[in-house]
């Protein structure tokens, strides 16, 4: 599956349990709206991965990508130490200057 880069590297950081290289791969002003709550900026980005990858262990499996004008949508297989594992989810990206300026969860 051909990726754009940032995504890519969005993958490989979570199946990595990076949370830095995951952070970097969003705008300083990044949103990321995931199960009712919203993170601003890639500090609270940064913990707010951590803190998922300590609990969830989830590893990403790209299923398919969607290109959409700024960005696209991104359905993985989210596997990992949650009930209900493996599920699809759905990641609403926008993209701009190739980092992530929004992210959206949803399932």
């Amino acid at each position: 599956m051909n990726l754009p880069k940032v995504i890519a590297d969005l993958v490989k950081a979570q199946d990595s349990f990076d949370s830095v290289a995951y952070a970097n791969c969003f705008s300083e002003t990044a949103v990321v709206f995931d199960d009712g709550k919203i993170y601003n900026g890639r500090k609270e980005i940064e913990r707010w991965i951590a803190s998922a990858n300590e609990q969830f262990k989830a590893v990403m499996k790209p299923v398919s990508f969607e290109k959409g004008k700024t960005g696209g949508v991104l359905k993985a297989e989210i596997s990992g130490d949650f009930p209900g594992s493996p599920i699809v989810l759905s990641y609403h990206l926008e993209i701009v200057d190739e980092q992530i300026e929004s992210l959206k969860i949803t399932g």
